[in-house]
Protein backbone atom coordinates (compact mmCIF):
# COMPACT_ATOMS: atom_id res chain seq x y z
CA UNK A 1 0.00 0.00 0.00
CA UNK A 2 0.92 3.14 -0.97
CA UNK A 3 0.60 6.80 1.23
CA UNK A 4 -2.63 7.07 3.56
CA UNK A 5 -1.78 10.76 3.70
CA UNK A 6 -5.00 13.06 2.50
CA UNK A 7 -3.21 14.92 -0.31
CA UNK A 8 -2.41 11.03 -1.99
CA UNK A 9 -5.58 9.63 -1.51
CA UNK A 10 -9.54 9.85 -2.74
CA UNK A 11 -12.64 10.04 -0.75
CA UNK A 12 -13.04 6.30 -1.98
CA UNK A 13 -9.91 5.36 -1.13
CA UNK A 14 -9.93 6.91 2.25
CA UNK A 15 -13.32 5.04 3.06
CA UNK A 16 -11.58 1.87 2.00
CA UNK A 17 -8.54 2.37 4.32
CA UNK A 18 -11.05 3.06 7.49
CA UNK A 19 -13.01 -0.30 6.49
CA UNK A 20 -10.65 -2.57 5.93
CA UNK A 21 -8.46 -0.84 8.82
CA UNK A 22 -11.67 -1.42 11.59
CA UNK A 23 -12.97 -5.04 10.00
CA UNK A 24 -16.42 -6.08 9.72
CA UNK A 25 -18.26 -3.56 11.41
CA UNK A 26 -21.74 -6.02 10.58
CA UNK A 27 -20.50 -8.48 12.53
CA UNK A 28 -21.09 -10.10 15.70
CA UNK A 29 -20.11 -6.58 17.32
CA UNK A 30 -21.91 -4.67 20.17
CA UNK A 31 -22.17 -1.30 18.19
CA UNK A 32 -18.57 0.06 19.19
CA UNK A 33 -17.66 -0.13 15.04
CA UNK A 34 -19.75 2.57 14.19
CA UNK A 35 -18.30 4.97 16.78
CA UNK A 36 -15.12 4.43 14.99
CA UNK A 37 -16.46 4.65 11.89
CA UNK A 38 -17.71 8.15 12.75
CA UNK A 39 -14.32 9.20 14.70
CA UNK A 40 -12.29 9.15 11.23
CA UNK A 41 -15.29 11.04 9.41
CA UNK A 42 -13.11 13.64 9.03
CA UNK A 43 -10.52 11.79 7.42
CA UNK A 44 -12.80 10.33 5.19
CA UNK A 45 -14.02 14.00 4.11
CA UNK A 46 -9.91 14.98 3.81
CA UNK A 47 -10.69 17.18 6.79
CA UNK A 48 -7.74 15.66 8.84
CA UNK A 49 -5.02 13.47 8.93
CA UNK A 50 -5.55 10.01 10.79
CA UNK A 51 -2.65 10.21 12.61
CA UNK A 52 -3.84 13.38 14.14
CA UNK A 53 -7.26 11.78 14.81
CA UNK A 54 -5.35 8.99 16.51
CA UNK A 55 -3.16 11.53 18.49
CA UNK A 56 -5.98 13.37 19.60
CA UNK A 57 -7.72 10.46 20.98
CA UNK A 58 -4.81 9.06 23.06
CA UNK A 59 -4.16 12.39 24.31
CA UNK A 60 -8.08 13.06 25.38
CA UNK A 61 -8.65 9.14 26.48
CA UNK A 62 -9.46 8.71 30.38
CA UNK A 63 -11.25 6.21 31.46
CA UNK A 64 -12.66 7.91 34.82
CA UNK A 65 -12.20 5.26 37.30
CA UNK A 66 -9.40 5.72 39.68
CA UNK A 67 -7.33 2.17 40.40
CA UNK A 68 -6.62 0.97 43.75
CA UNK A 69 -3.32 2.80 45.62
CA UNK A 70 -0.75 0.36 45.86
CA UNK A 71 0.36 -0.60 49.96
CA UNK A 72 3.41 -2.25 50.59
CA UNK A 73 1.78 -5.73 50.94
CA UNK A 74 -0.41 -5.46 47.64
CA UNK A 75 -3.18 -3.18 46.73
CA UNK A 76 -5.37 -1.37 49.69
CA UNK A 77 -9.44 -0.81 48.99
Amino acid sequence: MGSILIKDTTREQRERIVAESIGNVNGSCDGCAAGLIDMYQDYIDGKKEIRDINMAFRANYESGIDGPEKSECGYAR
